[in-house]
């Protein structure tokens, strides 16, 4: 038998189990927030004299019950010892026990023991952001070789604070396969669970794309918000969408993604949503049902094939003026923007962080003693782009398509700027753009060492910039000239 009882002394459940344990029931209507505990408090029997066991200490930690007070029963059916079980670290141990001879000996208060032990937790929770602020644990769960996991791993901090979240620790789960529930294994779930609310941590991040009944099964288990890395980037292109035309992209972009996510009635929804991937469209519109959001699809994409006619205009009267494109490409935060308003002396958004822009931007640009062009910064690449973001972003990469000449910029600085410029070139590739003449410049020289400077240059058989700095511009000019002239005598 068990009772669960809040803080006012008021019974809200009695529990019938078997000889073994009593169930408990869903209990997601008590929400508690870090630092703070669920606001019932357990009192049951047991039939055998084991005291407190494993699953009445994992339900402390996990369910964040107030504390536990165990009954054992004797075989004539009267109350025997007693333990009392709540979270206050004893021993090297996250919880204390108490022993008592008969229920009668319990001399413990037990609001005063929930107040002791919500102080504890409150103060263990270091360094916790200021509120509003989203803490997060990163998971990792791959069988790939340990450089390509931290390579992508560190991608993935960086997309979170991009997104202005605050990562507390990393987590990896090498695994050739992931679990078809749990994505890392229920028993490594609990654990990340125990950290999270250890740390004050309210946001799971997955660095691959979670399925939906994987997003579901890990929310309801946890009680955490749920983000998987699509969801992460389609929130940061939401920040980042200026233009009508970038935040119809988004919106459908995430419509798209969360479609088959909606669970109408239930709160795994909120988990999942929580502000990560549903700025934009907003909570309303994804919390209506799948018919209105087809709707919403549908003249969403009807106003996205309106923005491309236009643009696809917009591109044929300049290509009548008999002006040549110039497509800045690279992966995101090479520095394309920068170099767009120092060589045009323009003031678009360049931030250092990723995905900075998102619509395509054209500025006229005079090259000294050769042809007047048409300089265009295009959304930045990255390994591993969800298929619906280049599928809500192909008006963005059809600004590529009628280029004259390609402008690759790569970030010299950066640790795997090879695998960087890979991807890139990847992607252009798969968009058969193998018949425009590409100029592969490297960029960020001015922070990069002399050595990983010259091997880079060497390898690839060009030369590097500042783009923040005008006068190491100039090799660039020189080459566009060259290469535009180049184009115009074919």
């Amino acid at each position: 038998m068990g009772l669960l009882i809040d803080r006012r002394g008021v019974v809200n459940y009695v529990l019938v189990g078997d000889r073994r344990s009593v169930f408990i029931p869903d209990l997601t209507k008590y929400r508690f927030s870090p630092g703070h505990l669920r606001g019932l408090r357990l009192v049951h029997t047991h039939l055998e004299p084991s005291g407190l066991n494993r699953e009445d200490l994992t339900d402390l930690l996990l369910v964040r019950l107030d504390l536990i007070v165990v009954i054992e029963v004797s075989r004539d059916g009267l109350p025997g010892k007693t333990h009392l079980g709540y979270l206050l670290p004893s021993n090297g141990s996250r919880w204390t026990i108490e022993t008592f001879e008969h229920i009668s000996a319990v001399t413990e208060k037990p609001l005063d023991l929930i107040a002791l032990a919500e102080k504890d937790l409150s103060k263990r929770i270091t360094g916790r952001a200021v509120d509003g602020v989203t803490r997060a644990l990163l998971i990792w769960y791959t069988g790939r070789p340990v450089d390509l996991i931290d390579e992508s791993m560190e991608e993935l901090k960086e997309l979170a604070r991009t997104a202005g979240i605050e990562v507390i620790d990393s987590i990896l789960q090498p695994r050739s396969r992931p679990d078809p529930r749990y994505v890392v294994g229920q028993g490594k779930l609990r654990d990340i669970t125990v950290t999270a609310l250890d740390e004050g941590v309210d946001t799971l991040i997955f660095n691959g794309e979670l399925t939906p009944s994987q997003l579901r099964a890990i929310a309801d288990q946890t009680e955490l918000k749920v983000v998987d890395r699509t969801m992460l980037i389609l929130d940061i292109f939401a920040r980042h969408a200026r233009s009508s035309g970038g935040k119809i992209q988004v919106e459908l972009a995430q419509l798209r993604y969360l479609l088959p996510r909606l669970l109408g009635k239930g709160t795994a929804l909120s988990r999942l949503a929580g502000g990560i991937g549903t700025r934009g469209p907003g909570e309303t519109k994804l919390e209506v049902d799948r018919r209105r959001i087809r709707q919403r699809i549908t003249h969403l994409e009807k106003n996205l094939t309106k923005l491309q006619k236009g643009r696809r205009t917009q591109r044929k009267k300049r290509g009548s003026q008999s002006v040549s494109i110039v497509s800045i490409v690279g992966y995101t935060n090479v520095g394309k923007s920068t170099l767009l308003n120092t060589l045009t002396k323009s003031s678009e958004t360049a931030e250092n962080k990723l995905f900075a822009t998102l619509d395509p931007v054209s500025r006229k640009l005079t090259v000294a003693g050769g042809p007047s062009c048409i300089l265009t910064d295009t959304v930045g690449i990255i390994n591993d782009m969800p298929p619906e973001l280049e599928r809500a972003f192909a008006a963005t990469f059809e600004e590529i398509l009628d280029a004259d000449l390609i402008l690759h910029l790569a970030d010299s600085s950066h640790p795997n700027s090879i695998e960087q410029i890979e991807t890139v070139q990847s992607l252009l590739q798969n968009l058969q753009l193998e018949q425009i003449p590409k100029l592969l410049v490297l960029n960020k020289a001015d922070i990069t060492d002399a050595a990983t400077l010259s091997n880079l240059e060497h390898r690839y058989q060009t030369f590097s910039i500042s783009a923040v700095q005008r006068s190491s511009l100039t090799p660039l000019l020189v080459a566009l000239s060259s290469k535009l002239k180049e184009i115009r005598d074919q």
